[in-house]
């Protein structure tokens, strides 16, 4: 089973890349982050005439998280749990039944920034990044539950987490960033510390591998690039990896994404 996370940021103005990008890659499985529509807004169209099952979770002009797949989705769940007055579009779960069950959680992380501490360091109580930061905590619990179901299941999307200075083509650059402060990769940390595997570090190691790149400051050409999108495996799941790849191409092409798509195999 062949699957992708892809941070499309915005369907509606990158629609006819991703027709082709599907068309070109068929992938089994995609979880897309970023679309930036309502579901009933959203290009179904453009997915089930390629023969996908579909399930949306959407919001308007923002966030918004997509699953899509060859094989039918079931007990479909949207929203992460822990917190019933977060409305942000941002998590969407699902089993896939091929060989196996896998269960399926797309996520767009909350970026964070600006970064807003009180005068003893601590992030301020309703800002952006105290948000980033509980909500981080309520993936951890998700994934403790899902744990212990012992069905494989991966947690795969925007993580919006540089976890290590390698993952940075300049990583001073980022140093107070919300997305580098050591609060987020420590968050980040608890989760592998659980016993997920991280797919693309578990198969590649090394700096030079990067899946966003700014449209700002020629940041592609100088392939000036940060690692943010990533795969989770519970240990189920892990035992069943055979690839991972990071897509590099797909940000010279027409009207790119910032980001580009991180691929997984499983023996599924």
């Amino acid at each position: 089973m062949r699957i992708a996370t892809f941070n499309i940021n915005g369907v509606k103005a990158r629609a006819e890349a991703l027709a082709a990008w599907l068309d070109a890659e068929t992938p089994d499985v995609a979880i897309l982050q970023e679309i930036k529509s309502e579901d009933a807004s959203f290009p179904r169209e453009l997915i089930e005439e390629r023969g996908y099952y579909l399930e949306t979770h959407g919001q308007k002009g923002f966030n918004g998280v997509v699953l899509l797949s060859k094989l039918p989705l079931e007990d479909v769940m949207r929203g992460l749990p822990g917190d019933p007055e977060d409305l942000q579009a941002r998590y969407i779960e699902a089993t896939i039944v091929g060989k196996s069950a896998l269960r399926v959680c797309g996520l767009y992380l909350p970026n964070g920034n600006p970064v807003e501490l009180d005068a003893a360091g601590r992030p301020v109580d309703g800002g952006k990044y105290a948000y980033k930061l509980k909500w981080m905590e309520r993936l951890h619990a998700r994934a403790v539950t899902l744990l212990a179901e012992e069905i494989p299941f991966l947690m795969a999307g925007d993580y919006n987490i540089i976890p290590q200075a390698e993952d940075a083509k300049r990583p001073n650059a980022w140093r107070e960033d919300a997305l580098f402060r050591p609060e987020s990769r420590a968050a980040y940390r608890r989760l592998l510390n659980l016993g997920l595997t991280e797919a693309f570090r578990a198969r590649v190691q090394g700096p030079g591998h990067y899946s966003f790149w700014d449209y700002q400051a020629g940041a592609w050409n100088k392939d000036d690039g940060i690692r943010i999108d990533h795969v989770l495996l519970s240990p189920e799941a892990a035992d069943l990896l055979l690839e991972v790849r990071i897509q590099k191409d797909v940000r010279a092409g027409e009207k790119p994404s910032d980001h580009v798509p991180v691929w997984v195999e499983l023996d599924l």
